[in-house]
């Protein structure tokens, strides 16, 4: 974890494709420290790294996610089980994975009625899992991010640990973005793909009124 002399936190993503090079770049802007790594091992990504996300540390996964305050995990959803629980005991974990059939293809996990983060947190075990960061598009990351400003565009945020999706609303919030606590992993069902939020960019009220939020805080 951080130290009182690192006030900055470390951010580790698992993945190094488009999105989780992204997620990392966007980690750097926010004043993290950001560990990278993939299947392939910290050699076979150095270049990548030093190339697409100058200033983060490529390494292995054990490595990487070892003194982390917040993981994130992008992989391709089908591959969420080669992710090692054991490493991830106790850690904040970010899902930013979406079942999409027309992409993925039919993976049986996901018949069901729970959210893909309710599949992927019952292999986690005991990670703190928190959905967020999966309904936008990773070039939108970058592009519509405005740290500071009073307008921004609103990221949901779901988790069953509300200290977990605090510490992430922090993370969201330093990205540049507004984050919107959607209350617990079964919530992120509605802004998953086909649905109005994943289809579309919102406002923190137009986001909360999305999500029946307003409606709740009037009742």
């Amino acid at each position: 974890m951080s130290t009182e002399n690192d006030s900055t936190g470390i951010v580790a993503v698992l993945g190094v494709g488009r999105v989780g090079t992204v997620v990392a770049r966007s980690a750097l802007r926010a004043g993290y420290s950001v560990n990278v790594a993939s299947s392939g091992g910290a050699d076979r990504i150095a270049l990548l790294v030093d190339v697409a996300i100058p200033g983060a540390r490529a390494t292995t996964a054990a490595d990487a996610v070892r003194d982390a305050d917040i993981v994130v995990v992008a992989v391709p959803l089908g591959k969420f089980r080669s992710v090692d629980p054991e490493m991830l005991v106790g850690k904040v974990v970010v899902d930013i994975m979406n079942y999409w059939p027309p992409v993925d293809g039919h993976l049986e996990d996901f018949d069901g009625d729970a959210s893909s983060s309710e599949v992927v947190a019952q292999h986690l075990g005991r990670s703190r899992l928190v959905k967020t960061l999966n309904h936008i598009g990773y070039h939108e990351l970058e592009q519509d991010a405005a740290p500071g400003a009073s307008q921004r565009r609103a990221l949901a945020v779901a988790s069953d640990d509300e200290d977990a999706a605090g510490q992430v609303a922090t993370m969201i919030d330093r990205f540049g973005f507004d984050p919107v606590i959607a209350g617990p992993l079964s919530a992120g069902r509605r802004f998953e793909p086909g649905t109005a939020i994943f289809n579309d960019a919102f406002t923190r009220s137009a986001l909360e009124a999305e999500l029946g939020l307003s409606a709740i805080a009037q009742a």
